[in-house]
């Protein structure tokens, strides 16, 4: 009996890469990756307000939704770009934000933005991942727990779809955000910049069930 040919490395690697596509497919073709995960639809904060959240493609989202993202990134955002080596460009930053793969997990009540995340289901170092590229919220919905319930709507998302983790990049200038990321089970992510390259960011993540 003819034994059956071992794959080489480079097929392996192929087969692998094709299959981690084909998941990153599955859940950008997701018309809601919320839908399903009901526990994530609403958010009763510690003063009986009741924040609603949906998730929607950034190139589905209104025109007054884009609009207020990029304000409360530069007011969020801006001193911490032009502290760091990357600077602050709003038009790149606006480009970014409105990629074709990017998605939006958005935190409003009363039909006021008070929060959002920018997310992404991608590939990191060779795993499927979802990226978190901000969590932003109004300085009125900040230390009442919103930005930890968004994050465990990312989580959940991610397993959800077979993502392996969720990785964020964070400002070592930001130490208020890596204390947050820290306090919900981030860790430095393999990743991220040894000390010795002395950049101004590292790499944060989280590994979920698949991982």
């Amino acid at each position: 009996m003819q034994k059956k040919a071992r794959k080489t490395r480079r097929q392996l690697l192929a087969e692998k890469a094709a299959t981690q596509q084909q998941l990153i497919n599955k859940a950008n073709a997701l018309t809601n990756p919320l839908e399903t995960l009901q526990k994530f639809h609403d958010y009763a904060t510690r003063d009986n307000d009741t924040i609603e959240l949906v998730c929607v493609k950034a190139r589905d989202a209104r025109s007054e939704c884009l609009s207020w993202i990029m304000d409360i990134m530069e007011r969020n955002m801006k001193d911490m770009y032009e502290r760091s080596s990357w600077s602050w460009n709003a038009a790149e930053k606006r480009a970014e934000l409105t990629e074709e793969t990017a998605w939006y997990l958005i935190a409003s009540c009363n039909d006021k933005f008070l929060g959002f995340s920018h997310f992404r289901f991608d590939t990191d170092n060779g795993d499927v991942v979802l990226y978190c590229y901000e969590l932003q919220l109004e300085p009125s919905v900040r230390r009442k727990g919103l930005g930890r319930f968004m994050m465990s709507a990312l989580e959940s998302m991610a397993y959800q779809n077979q993502m392996l983790k969720v990785v964020l990049t964070v400002f070592k200038h930001n130490p208020s955000a890596i204390q947050f990321f820290y306090a919900l089970g981030y860790k430095l992510d393999n990743s991220s910049p040894p000390a010795s390259a002395h950049l101004d960011y590292i790499i944060l993540s989280k590994q979920n069930l698949y991982g």
